[in-house]
């Protein structure tokens, strides 16, 4: 059967190519896609061209298992149904819903051990945020936050949203977020934050913990302004090939401050014994509902539509939230 697939060609040049995609093997499943989540750093970063070329994609996923080079197939966030059964998988899975980590595409074959059975009636808009909570799970499984602290969040996109709601349960003393916009500083607010900052407002040099989740290179510098003696400061941005100055001066050295990358596709070694990325996956679905994570959705836009959709996101993103691509 024919499919339609997404393919960034080159920087600032998106188009949607139709492919052949041959039956599934034991083991495997046809699924056709209802909606998939476009990544606002990610994916920026692809469109943009400021991913070196021979990068692995991402070792952990089966669909992304290649180096970086245009043209290239990505994304990592599908909901879909099962139409068509390989040999030996049981008749449960046909007309299921489930989430994959897969490119942009209509239909795709994938062995059903890659594939995450949603919950009866989850609506596809908000299981489609699958990775985005699974990533803010991760940032707090790496972060740990502790009772009473003052915690620091910069940037509330979607990662930084989720993550605000998350750090709302903890018992901590203080919770501030920091974003140059003022609709997304408010959801932040409706999400739990104690208080909600422009950049231009210093929250103040004494937290225990800071997640920089801007995606600016450039805020690492308040981050380590902002976090107090010993304090740790999480990364979970990644800035592509953009670099800047970090200031590891004074403030940094005498302060003993710690730095540490958060990413997602690995689970963090102290935790590995315990922690399964099926157990991962289900804090995160359960998080997602309570975050109301389907009200973070901006966009909706056809695959066939995507080129308008990541102009809009590199040109207006003070106008987007979460995209979401549709296929029916």
């Amino acid at each position: 059967m024919k499919a339609r697939a997404l393919f960034f060609e080159a920087p600032h040049r998106v188009t949607v190519r139709e492919e052949t995609l041959g039956a599934p093997r034991e083991g495997e499943v046809r699924v056709e896609s209802l909606v998939s989540a476009i990544s606002a750093g990610t994916e920026l970063l692809f469109y943009r061209g400021q991913i070196p070329e021979g990068v692995a994609l991402d070792e952990t996923i089966g669909a992304l298992g290649e180096t970086f080079q245009y043209p290239v197939a990505y994304g990592y966030a599908i909901v879909g149904e099962v139409i068509e059964l390989g040999d030996g998988v049981a008749e449960h899975w046909l007309g299921r819903r489930v989430f994959a980590f897969q490119p942009h595409r209509s239909h795709f074959v994938a062995p059903v051990d890659e594939l995450v059975p949603l919950p009866e009636g989850a609506p596809a808009e908000r299981s489609v945020l699958l990775p985005t909570a699974e990533t803010a799970v991760n940032l707090l499984l790496d972060a740990e936050p502790l009772v009473g602290e003052r915690v620091l969040v910069l940037g509330q996109g979607v990662v930084g949203l989720l993550t605000t709601a998350l750090l709302s349960r903890f018992p901590l003393s203080e919770l501030v977020t920091v974003d140059p916009l003022e609709w997304r500083r408010e959801r932040s607010l409706r999400l739990g934050a104690h208080r909600a900052l422009g950049p231009d407002v210093s929250p103040g040099t004494d937290f225990d913990l800071t997640l920089e989740l801007s995606g600016a290179p450039e805020a690492i510098n308040a981050a380590v302004g902002a976090t107090g003696f010993e304090g740790r400061i999480v990364v979970g941005s990644w800035y592509g090939d953009e670099r800047v100055p970090v200031d590891l001066g004074t403030r940094f050295h005498r302060g003993r401050l710690k730095i540490l990358s958060s990413q997602v596709s690995h689970i963090g070694s102290a935790r590995r014994a315990r922690w399964t990325k099926t157990r991962r996956l289900d804090v995160a679905l359960e998080s997602l509902e309570r975050a109301h994570a389907a009200e973070l959705v901006s966009h909706r836009f056809p695959l066939e539509r995507a080129s308008e959709a990541y102009r809009l996101l590199a040109e207006s993103p003070g106008e987007c939230l979460q995209i979401l691509l549709t296929y029916t």
